[in-house]
């Protein structure tokens, strides 16, 4: 699917100016979350024309539900909360892209999905192996498939989490709590989206707020003061002044 043939083009959505519908509307014609729609049914697909003993195909199901939070957690804490990115130039605009644009204006629907050049390969690479090893090529498609279809309802959850609005459910209500004070109070903890309980394993889960000091780098991960001089090319692309001075929260022309 074009871009271009999409609500989406030449458009930026911003959450805190959104409706539920809005949303429900930009999510279903954005470009990515139409494209792990199509690869699941493909998915699905080929796990029924390869098959797999139906124990095998359950089994590899319920495996990548269990591994997502684990990997998830992961590269959260890890790689985009990581040091490691920014300091070369070859990966200053996939870091900036996947996780400090997020941080810099949390409402920016356009960077709060995942980018799909980096989450595909990701979820392929996690549930291709383990759906093998459990029952081989129709379990593998039958992981992938269920690998694409929790990458959208975390996508759609994490929309929800930073759109001005009060969810019925008890759960939602709960991960958005968790995950607003992972963005607007310290982003050192609180790493799991839908899912809290590594954050509980690791020690980096707080309920509440006041469990924690804020943080001074909630809103630039840490690339702030020395680190714009010594490795400048995130501030270039940003149109940062990579002159040591702290790199504030994003903003915006309404």
């Amino acid at each position: 699917m074009l871009i271009g043939r999409t609500p989406w083009s030449g458009r930026k959505y911003f959450l805190d100016k959104m409706t539920l519908r809005d949303l429900v509307r930009a999510y279903v014609t954005y470009p990515a979350i139409q494209a792990y729609a199509l690869l699941s049914v493909v998915g699905a697909t080929l796990a029924v024309y390869w098959g797999a003993a139906p124990l095998a195909m359950a089994a590899a199901v319920a495996a990548t539900v269990l591994v997502y939070p684990v990997v998830w957690y992961l590269l959260h804490r890890f790689v985009l909360h990581g040091r490691l990115l920014y300091r070369f130039p070859q990966t200053a605009a996939l870091w900036k892209r996947i996780h400090f644009d997020h941080h810099r204006d949390p409402n920016d629907l356009g960077v709060l999905f995942g980018s799909l050049y980096t989450t595909l390969p990701t979820i392929l690479a996690v549930t291709i192996p383990l759906g093998w090893l459990i029952g081989g090529p129709g379990a593998a498609a039958a992981a992938a498939a269920t690998g694409i279809v929790t990458t959208c309802f975390y996508e759609f959850c994490h929309c929800i989490q930073h759109l001005p609005f009060t969810p019925r459910l008890a759960f939602l209500r709960r991960i958005k709590r968790h995950h607003l004070a992972h963005h607007f109070h310290s982003e050192q903890g609180n790493f799991g989206i839908t899912n809290f309980f590594w954050d509980r394993v690791f020690n980096t889960f707080y309920g509440d707020a006041k469990q924690v000091p804020r943080s001074a780098t909630v809103f630039n991960l840490g690339y702030t003061g020395p680190e714009t001089l010594r490795f400048p090319w995130v501030a270039q692309l940003s149109g940062l002044a990579a002159d040591g001075s702290q790199v504030q929260r994003h903003r915006r022309d309404d």
